[in-house]
């Protein structure tokens, strides 16, 4: 099992969700609002009066063979509006219960 993290521009929300659905990644956990801003390109994301967007994040845990699929889902998803801010990180999961 693997753990995916995605930080996204609230902008994405849907599709993110319309891309776990069909790649059958049932279970997650979803924060509707974080702060944060890119180490490399994007806006921040502060909700601030100079910065006003806010962003979100989703960890879920999936099968290690639906990893890859949906990362390269995510990354064209990222390619389309790569200024809003879109990453996704895998971490190994130990236990389950």
């Amino acid at each position: 099992m693997k753990s995916v993290f995605i930080t996204f521009d609230q902008a994405f929300y849907e599709r993110i969700m319309t891309l776990l659905d069909r790649y059958n990644c049932r279970g997650f956990s979803y924060f509707q609002q974080v702060q944060g801003r890119g180490s490399k390109t994007g806006e921040p994301h502060y909700g601030s009066h100079a910065w006003p967007s806010m962003c979100s994040a989703i960890i879920t845990i999936v099968d290690e063979g639906k990893v890859d699929i949906l990362l390269n889902a995510l990354h064209e998803l990222d390619k389309e509006s790569e200024m809003l801010g879109l990453r996704a990180f895998v971490w190994n999961i130990e236990k389950c219960i």
